[in-house]
């Protein structure tokens, strides 16, 4: 077969390393040709396309990033959209589709499926937001970037006495900001799942100030306070529907400063929690899934995505990856807030 390969949504650590797995194993056991997709599902919408084989994809494991480009394009919002995919893919002779991405990459995916497009899933956010996946890869690698920032403004936060909040990804879902700061000791962990009272987070502050240590507070940028919105970037959209979140961190610690009169600062992570070389957790988590992705290709078992459950890699319906999102439950939460204000 010729199969087409796609790296679409917010970039990610891993991706390269999915990439190589389906190549080597495609071409070596299989003896399949492939061809890569630039920037997401623009490459099949506009037949933008470059060659994908062994030496392509040597030496990209420990890369972060994906060689394939990407972006956040919805072929559903495009006119005449999917029919344009169907006729690049037979224009170039491609079989089928190994699309890598997340919740919105995969959901163009689940309705191409549905279309006839014979499509397989592979699973990649930093937010381990995905259903029927325990992981994704990526995650790893961003909880890690925090984390070691964390451990760096501890000592600043101790130096000069002050709060420190940091800012970290997760729009919907706040895993990242639960396994950072707990790695991290943070003293506050606010998550988008659970509305959060800006009066018992200063709580919180006051009384890590009282045992002489300075705060640290970890907040997810689709957090937000008791009867308050979102804070936004911009009322702009995405092809998605997705407004660009950002400032809650700002908004909390001058809210902080007011409530308990200590200077408080606030560090935005943002995109250096995307970036750099992905941890050797992403690096086998990403390699085992871009092996199953063209087994799953070979054997023709269209409309399914490749997950991790415990240990093992397996494939579920595409649609039932993608019907919701996976959220921290509250006794996750409630493992963290032992260890608020201490």
């Amino acid at each position: 077969m010729r199969i087409g390969v796609l790296t679409g949504g917010g970039d990610c650590p891993g991706l390269n390393a999915v990439i190589r797995a389906v190549v080597r194993k495609g071409v070596a056991n299989y003896g399949h040709e492939f061809v890569g997709f630039r920037d997401g599902w623009k490459g099949p919408l506009e037949g933008l396309s470059r060659p994908l084989g062994i030496a392509e994809v040597r030496g990209i494991l420990p890369r972060g990033g994906t060689i394939l480009g990407s972006s956040r394009t919805n072929p559903f919002k495009i006119e005449n959209g999917v029919e344009r995919i169907k006729e690049n893919l037979a224009t170039q002779g491609v079989d089928a589709l190994i699309a890598i991405g997340g919740e919105d990459t995969l959901g163009v995916a689940t309705k191409l499926h549905e279309l006839g497009v014979n499509v397989i899933g592979v699973p990649k956010t930093i937010d381990n937001d995905l259903g029927a996946t325990d992981y994704t890869f990526g995650f790893d690698t961003a909880v890690n970037i925090a984390m070691e920032a964390i451990d760096r403004l501890h000592t600043t936060a101790e130096s000069h006495h002050r709060t420190l909040v940091v800012e970290v990804m997760g729009r919907h879902a706040g895993w990242i900001a639960l396994h950072a700061g707990l790695a991290g000791g943070a003293n506050v962990i606010l998550l988008p799942e659970r509305q959060f009272d800006v009066n018992q987070v200063a709580g919180y502050v006051e009384k890590r100030f009282q045992h002489q240590y300075a705060p640290i507070v970890v907040v997810a940028e689709g957090a937000h306070p008791l009867e308050g919105q979102m804070v936004l970037h911009n009322q702009e959209l995405d092809a998605f529907g997705h407004v660009r979140l950002g400032g809650v961190g700002q908004w909390l610690a001058e809210q902080l400063e007011a409530k308990t009169g200590k200077e408080a600062r606030t560090v935005v992570l943002g995109h250096i929690q995307r970036g750099g070389t992905p941890t050797a957790f992403d690096r086998v988590l990403a390699t085992r899934l871009g092996l199953q992705a063209i087994d799953a290709v070979h054997e023709g078992d269209w409309g399914k995505m490749v997950a991790m459950q415990s240990t093992d890699i397996v494939r579920v319906p595409l649609a039932e990856a993608t019907r919701e999102l996976k959220t921290v439950p509250l006794e996750r939460y409630a493992e963290a807030e032992v260890f608020f204000g201490s």
